[in-house]
C-alpha cells in the first residue's frame, strides 16, 4: 500500500503534520476498523472472548452459511 502524503514543517524544517488524500485516509480507517460502530466493536469483543475461551457454540458451522 502506498500513501501519498505532504509534510507540514515548522520554520526549522521539522515535520509537524501530514496531509493525505481523503481516499487514503478512508482506506486506512477501514483497515484499522475505525469506521465500525459501537455495536460492531462490542460484537468483535464478544467473539474474541468466545474464541479465547473455546466457546465453539458461539460460532456458525461453515456449511450453514
Amino acid at each position: 500500500m502506498q500513501i501519498h502524503k505532504d509534510y507540514i514543517t515548522d520554520k526549522k524544517g521539522c515535520p509537524k503534520a501530514v496531509v493525505i488524500p481523503i481516499q487514503d485516509y478512508l482506506r486506512i480507517s477501514e483497515l484499522l476498523g475505525l469506521d465500525l460502530d459501537s455495536e460492531a466493536v462490542e460484537d468483535l469483543r464478544i467473539a474474541r472472548r468466545d474464541r479465547k475461551n473455546g466457546k465453539k457454540s458461539a460460532y456458525m458451522d461453515m456449511e450453514s452459511i
